[in-house]
């Protein structure tokens, strides 16, 4: 191409505003070199919008994402947060509350098909509002579905038709949460997509959205997706990604234990029994990652020997990009039906009723912690 028109090239999406670049596909406003060729010029994930109804999350940290709604309390808005429901507490928003003053949200639980069949559904509602509300979230309705099996959808289209009235709806969420197919839904149920896309750029941030005209001359806002550093998603290479997270519902895994023993999760984790009398403890993680039983005496050794090739992902070639890893200590009492928590690997359920000393070894940085047992 001649230097007059390299100079000539938009340097601005004519769908959402954004400025446009060919670096990084991961990144707002990326376009393909010979798409500059293309009448109008607007980035890919404008084109897989209007094109497809497909829209590609990008990704901001929360400090960027918190920014970004900075005022969204002052406008007459409906939020819908989808969350994972494999990665609860790792993918909730708990600042949100603050920003959205007093706007209704909608809780979208994606995932719930990993879930036994048999599960009771308005214990697991229960649970989440317990939760929310541990967290300060207010919800004004949580609506569990499967954006994989197409479950759900119609009841949150029927919430948003009670709550919407003549409001904008901003759909917020982190990344690998099923956000798109969200968005896409919300799309080919309320939007003829005959308009451009237009922008919507909060004060004082550089970072825009996607706003999606809808048939009343209101939109979806679809916002970046934020990503979470204390998430396994955003931690393992990206082949390694099945291993973490369960495409199929989960097969808990039972191991009864004595004192000084531990399970290691492939490479990517480890489970001490420190104390207590022998009991059992159901691991919820993807079937795909393999569990070693070992004592825990040997454990460090084992790690050491075997990680990347027995005790694997991570490979041999990809060990060391993880964090070194930490340990979290933690006493469970008695009677306590609880669940050890590790954000995006999955968590073990405590079965015993006689109190126990447990730990586990994730990635520095991982979020670990305890919480009423979910199952």
């Amino acid at each position: 191409m001649s230097q007059e028109n390299e100079m000539q090239r938009p340097v601005k999406c004519s769908g959402c505003g954004i400025k446009l670049q060919t670096g990084s596909k991961e990144h707002p406003g990326y376009i393909p070199e010979v798409a500059f060729e293309r009448e109008p010029v607007i980035c890919q994930r404008c084109f897989r919008i209007k094109n497809y109804n497909e829209a590609s999350s990008v990704s901001v940290d929360q400090d960027e994402f918190l920014h970004l709604l900075s005022g969204i309390g002052e406008k007459n808005a409906l939020v819908i947060h989808i969350v994972d429901l494999f990665d609860f507490e790792g993918s909730l928003i708990s600042g949100l509350q603050r920003f959205v003053g007093n706007n209704p949200v909608i809780l979208a639980v994606n995932k719930v098909d990993l879930l036994p069949k048999v599960t009771n559904w308005n214990k697991l509602r229960n649970w989440m509002q317990q939760r929310c509300k541990e967290h300060g979230l207010r919800t004004a309705e949580i609506v569990l579905c499967s954006a994989k099996r197409n479950q759900g959808f119609d009841r949150l289209l029927e919430s948003v038709n009670e709550l919407r009235g003549q409001r904008d709806v901003y759909v917020v969420g982190a990344t690998n949460v099923g956000k798109s197919t969200l968005i896409n839904r919300l799309i080919s149920d309320y939007s003829d997509l005959t308009q451009e896309l237009t922008t919507s750029r909060y004060p004082g941030t550089t970072l825009d959205t996607v706003k999606i005209p809808l048939d009343d001359g209101h939109y979806i806002i679809d916002t970046p997706g934020i990503v979470y550093p204390w998430r396994y998603s955003e931690l393992v290479e990206r082949k390694d990604l099945g291993a973490v997270m369960p495409e199929n519902p989960l097969k808990p895994a039972v191991y009864q234990l004595n004192e000084g023993q531990s399970l290691f999760f492939g490479g990517l984790g480890r489970f001490d029994f420190v104390q207590g009398a022998r009991q059992s403890f159901t691991c919820y993680i993807s079937g795909t990652l393999k569990i070693h039983r070992t004592k825990l005496e040997r454990a460090d050794s084992l790690y050491q020997d075997h990680r990347g090739v027995m005790l694997s992902p991570p490979g041999i070639d990809d060990v060391d990009k993880l964090p070194q890893w930490q340990r979290h200590e933690f006493r469970i009492g008695r009677n306590s039906q609880t669940d050890l928590f590790m954000s995006g690997l999955g968590w073990i359920k405590v079965n015993g009723t006689e109190g126990a000393v447990v730990a586990v070894h994730v990635p520095r940085g991982v979020k670990v912690l305890t919480r009423p047992s979910l199952i």
